[in-house]
C-alpha cells in the first residue's frame, strides 16, 4: 500500500459503520459463517485489491444490514457522518428488493449499478465464494457457481480483473469439489 493510500485510510471514519454491522452479530449464512464477519471480510478484499474510496469502505461494512434486518431503522445509518446518504445509496444498489428473483436481483447490478455497486457485489461474491469452501450442500454449491459465473464475472471483468481472477479460481476450486463428490 502507498503512503498516500495510507493517508486516505488514516483520515477514513469506519468505527460507527462496523458498530452498526454488530446488529448482524448472530445471524447465520447459507453459504457458511456469519453475517458480521462477512462484512469484515468484504471490506478487508476491497482493501487487499486497493479499492479504499471511503464510501466503498463503509457501504462494506453494512452492505448487508438493511435486506437482512428486517425491522432496521435505516435512519441509524443516515445519520452517521457526512458520507451517510451516499453510503445507503450504494447499499440499496446492492441490496436485493423484496420478491425479487436473484437473478434478475444481479442482472440489475450488472446492468445499471453504480462502479462502486459493481466493485462492492463483486469483493461481497468473493467473500461468499470462499465460505462455500466450507459448505457441503452440493445443490447450492452448483447454483452458486453457476450464478458467479453467468452474473458477476461480466461485473468482475468490467471493474477489476485481478478480483475476476480470484473469483476464477474460486469457482474452478468449488468446481474441482462438486466433481471429486461426484465421482465417490
Amino acid at each position: 500500500m502507498t503512503s498516500y493510500e495510507m493517508m486516505i485510510l488514516k483520515g477514513t471514519y469506519l468505527a460507527p459503520y462496523i458498530q452498526l454491522a454488530t446488529l448482524l452479530i448472530g445471524k447465520t449464512r447459507e453459504g457458511g459463517g456469519n453475517m458480521f464477519r462477512h462484512q469484515i471480510d468484504t471490506m478487508a478484499t476491497l482493501i487487499d485489491y486497493g479499492h479504499i474510496d471511503s464510501v466503498l469502505l463503509k457501504a462494506s461494512l453494512v452492505h448487508d444490514v438493511v435486506e437482512d434486518i428486517p425491522e432496521f431503522n435505516h435512519n441509524l445509518l443516515l445519520s452517521i457522518d457526512f458520507e451517510s446518504p451516499a453510503v445507503y445509496d450504494l447499499v440499496l444498489q446492492v441490496t436485493r428488493n423484496p420478491g425479487e428473483a436473484k437473478g434478475d436481483f444481479l442482472a440489475r447490478i450488472r446492468e445499471a449499478g453504480s462502479r462502486n455497486a459493481k466493485i462492492l457485489k463483486t469483493a461481497d461474491r468473493i467473500s461468499n465464494m470462499i465460505s462455500l469452501g466450507y459448505v457441503n450442500n452440493t445443490e447450492f454449491i452448483a447454483r452458486y457457481t453457476g450464478e458467479t459465473e453467468e452474473y458477476i464475472y461480466p461485473i468482475a471483468e468490467e471493474v477489476d480483473k485481478n478480483m475476476l481472477a480470484e473469483l476464477e479460481s474460486l469457482v474452478n476450486s468449488r468446481r474441482r469439489y462438486l466433481s471429486a463428490i461426484q465421482q465417490t
